[in-house]
C-alpha cells in the first residue's frame, strides 16, 4: 500500500527544488511525549533516527493525566532503555525533586461527583453521589497531571541530546514505500524536502499522516459512542470541595483532598474533567455526548458562550469555575472518537492515539501510549515480538477501552451503576499493577506484552462485553453482579459498603488478598516495599 509524494512546491528562488534530509533507520512523525520517547530509545539503541514535527515546541497538547500503569511503563522504559528522566516523571515526588522546572499537578487518585442539573451538589448521607479511589498512599509516589507543553518540549530536547535528527515546522504530504524503505516528502519554510527511512512510526495523532498518505481506511469501533470536547485551561480554578462547603455541603474526610486528583463530574450531557496543576491553573473539559443541539447548546455560538451555558446548569461547578479566566481556549473538538482498520503495515506502524481514541474517561491514554512505545522498541531494537502481534494487541486493547467507556457513559445516570463500572476498571488495573510490581512476567518476556486493561485476556474481555447487556437487563442488580465477577481480581477491597465510597490504599487489604496473586500473606508483606517503584 503506497502513495506517491505530491509534486514539489517551488522553492524560495521560484525553482522546483527539494533537499534531502538523509537516510535513516527510523522516522517518527509527531513529537509528542510518546513519539519523542520512541525516537530517543531507538537512537540510544544504535539506530539513526529522524523525528519530524509539524509545529514547534513548546506547544499546547491535551492528554495530561497519568496512572500507576503509566508509571510502570515509564519505569520499565527508563531501566531498559537508559532514560533516567522517565523514572522521575513516573512519580510526583521524584518529578518535583529532579525535574522541578517542568510544571505538573499532584494526582492522588480518581474523584467522581454525580451532578444534577439545576441543583447545588450534595454528596448524600452515605456519599452516594461522591466516589474517591486512591491510587497511591502518599504524595511522594503519587501520579501526576502532565502539563504537556513542558513535558513534550523536555522529551524532544532529550531526544536531540541523544543524537536524534529533529526537524520541526515540517508538513509531510507524501510517503512512498518500496524495497529500500519509505521515501517521505513534504515541505518547511525553506521549501520542499525528502527523507528516506527503513521504517516509519506515525505518532501524529488523529487523522494522522500515514492514514492520509497510505489510504488506511477507518474502521467501525467496538462500541458506539459519539462525543465532542469543549476544553480549556483556566487560571485560579479554586476548589470544588471548598465551593460545595461554602454552599452548605460539608465533605466527609477522604483518603486524599478531593481536588488532588483527576476530578470527574458526571453530567446529564456527558461528563467534565478538572485536572489541577501546581501553578494554579487547571485543565478542564466537557465531554458532550451526541450533538451540541441535543445537549441544548447552539453550535453556532462561540465556545466561551457554550462553556458558560454548561457551567450555569450546575450551580456548584459554576461557583468554582464561573469566574476563572481562560489561559488556553475554550475550543471545540466536534468528535473525539476515531479508529483505523489496522495499526501496522509493510515498514510502518502507528502509536495508539494515531490508531484509535475513545475518550479521556479513566485516563487510559498515557499508559497505553507508553506500553506501545515499549513494545515497538522491543520489535525494532531487540527483535522481540512482531508487528503482527503489536497490531493485534493494540486492536484488542482499543476495543476493550471502547466497550468499557461506553458502558460508563450508559451507567452515568445512576451513581451506583457508574461506581460498579469504575470498580470493574479499578479491579483490572490494580490487579495488573500489583502483579507486575511483584511477580516475574510470564514466559520470560517483558510485561509490556501483557494486554492493557485485559486486552487479549478472554475472561476480562468477556466480562466487559457481558456487562453492557447486564446493565440494560437488570440495572438494580448490576452492582452486585459486578462485585461477584471482579472478586478474583479485587486485591484492593473495592465494592465494600463500609468504605462509604472513600477508598484509600489499604495495605492490610492487599496482604489479605495475596492468595489471588498466588502468594502467601507473608510473601506479600515482604514484597510491599517494591510497590510503586523506588529509586
Amino acid at each position: 500500500m503506497t502513495a506517491s509524494p505530491r509534486s514539489p512546491r517551488p522553492g524560495p528562488s521560484g525553482q522546483r527544488s527539494s533537499r534531502h534530509l538523509g537516510d535513516f533507520d527510523l522516522a517518527v512523525v509527531g513529537s509528542g511525549c510518546a513519539g519523542a520517547t520512541l525516537a530517543r530509545a531507538a537512537q540510544l539503541g544504535g539506530k539513526r533516527v529522524l523525528l519530524v514535527e509539524r509545529g514547534r515546541h513548546p506547544r499546547f497538547a491535551l492528554g495530561e493525566s497519568s496512572t500507576p500503569l503509566a508509571a510502570l511503563a515509564l519505569e520499565r522504559l527508563a531501566d531498559r532503555r537508559a532514560m533516567r528522566d522517565l523514572r522521575d516523571l513516573a512519580a510526583y515526588g521524584r518529578w518535583r525533586a529532579r525535574l522541578g522546572h517542568l510544571r505538573r499537578g499532584l494526582k492522588r487518585g480518581f474523584t467522581f461527583y454525580h451532578q444534577r442539573s439545576g441543583e447545588p451538589f450534595a454528596a448524600g448521607p452515605a456519599n452516594e453521589r461522591r466516589l474517591l479511589v486512591a491510587a497511591s498512599p502518599d504524595d511522594a509516589i503519587a501520579d501526576a497531571h502532565w502539563l504537556r507543553a513542558d513535558v513534550d518540549a523536555h522529551l524532544v530536547a532529550q531526544a536531540k541530546a541523544a543524537g536524534v535528527c529533529y526537524r520541526d515546522g515540517v508538513l509531510l504530504d507524501g510517503c512512498e514505500i518500496g524495497d529500500r524503505g519509505a521515501l517521505l516528502a513534504g515541505a518547511d519554510d525553506r521549501g520542499r524536502l525528502t527523507a528516506r527511512a527503513a521504517f516509519v512510526v506515525d505518532a501524529s495523532g488523529p487523522a494522522g499522516f500515514l492514514a492520509g498518505t497510505l489510504g488506511v481506511p477507518a474502521a467501525a469501533p467496538a462500541a458506539t459512542l459519539a462525543t465532542g470536547l469543549l476544553f480549556a485551561h483556566v487560571a485560579a480554578p479554586g476548589s470544588f470541595a471548598a465551593a460545595a462547603e461554602a454552599g452548605g455541603e460539608p465533605f466527609e474526610a477522604g483518603p486524599y483532598p478531593d481536588d488532588r486528583a483527576a476530578v470527574h463530574h458526571l453530567l446529564a450531557e456527558g461528563w467534565m474533567y478538572v485536572l489541577p496543576f501546581d501553578h494554579d491553573v487547571a485543565s478542564c473539559g466537557f465531554l458532550v455526548e451526541g450533538t451540541p443541539e441535543a445537549a441544548g447548546i447552539d453550535p453556532a455560538s462561540d465556545a466561551a458562550g457554550a462553556w458558560r451555558t454548561l457551567l450555569a446548569r450546575y450551580p456548584t461547578l459554576e461557583a468554582q469555575l464561573g469566574g476563572a479566566p481562560f489561559v488556553v481556549g475554550p475550543r471545540w473538538a466536534p468528535r473525539v472518537q476515531h479508529r483505523l482498520a489496522h495499526a501496522h503495515g509493510e515498514r510502518w506502524a502507528m502509536l495508539p492515539h494515531t490508531f484509535a481514541f475513545t475518550d479521556p474517561l479513566f485516563s487510559t491514554g498515557l499508559a497505553q501510549s507508553f506500553l506501545a512505545v515499549d513494545r515497538l522498541a522491543d520489535v525494532l531494537l531487540d527483535g522481540e515480538g512482531s508487528l503482527e502481534e503489536y497490531g493485534a494487541l493494540l486492536a484488542r486493547e482499543s476495543g476493550q477501552v471502547e466497550r468499557l467507556v461506553a458502558l460508563a457513559y450508559a451507567a452515568r445516570g445512576d451513581m451506583r451503576a457508574f461506581a460498579a463500572v469504575a470498580f470493574l476498571y479499578f479491579a483490572a488495573v490494580s490487579f495488573e499493577e500489583v502483579r507486575q510490581r511483584l511477580l516475574p512476567p510470564p514466559g520470560g518476556r517483558s510485561w509490556c506484552w501483557q494486554g492493557f486493561l485485559g486486552g487479549g485476556d478472554a475472561e476480562l474481555e468477556g466480562l466487559v462485553a457481558e456487562a453492557g447487556a447486564r446493565l440494560a437487563a437488570d440495572p438494580l442488580g448490576f452492582p452486585a453482579w459486578v462485585e461477584a465477577r471482579i472478586a478474583p481480581r479485587n486485591v484492593v477491597g473495592l465494592a465494600d459498603p463500609r468504605r462509604r465510597n472513600l477508598y484509600p490504599v489499604d495495605l492490610d487489604v492487599l496482604v489479605a488478598a495475596a492468595p489471588l496473586l498466588g502468594m502467601s500473606a507473608q510473601q506479600m508483606r515482604a514484597s510491599l516495599p517494591r510497590l510503586r517503584g523506588g529509586e
